[in-house]
């Protein structure tokens, strides 16, 4: 009886292993900037971000040799600043 049993059990933990073993090389494919392809270049790099509140933030981004400031919200991303590393223009009201 003890026997029987072990010969259904190991089946099944070998199945349920392999099922773990594939769902984290299957996430790691799945999210190329975690795990192991974490140090690749990236095109946006977070410079700098300040907490404003509980649910906001000011982010210095740099994208294409540039600065943007960005005000982050829950509500949206708007643009106050960009420019060059070290200088900064401020965005036309108008536009």
């Amino acid at each position: 009886m003890m026997g029987e049993y072990l010969l259904r059990l190991i089946p099944l933990l070998l199945l349920v292993a392999g099922m773990a073993v594939g769902s984290l090389w299957l996430w790691r494919k799945v999210q190329p900037g975690m795990a192991l392809g974490g140090n690749r270049p990236r095109a946006v790099r977070v410079v700098d971000a300040v907490p404003m509140g509980a649910t906001s933030r000011l982010a210095v981004v740099e994208f294409g040799g540039r600065h943007l400031l960005l005000a982050v919200s829950r509500g949206g991303i708007t643009l106050i600043a960009e420019g060059e590393p070290g200088t900064v223009t401020l965005p036309d009201a108008n536009g």
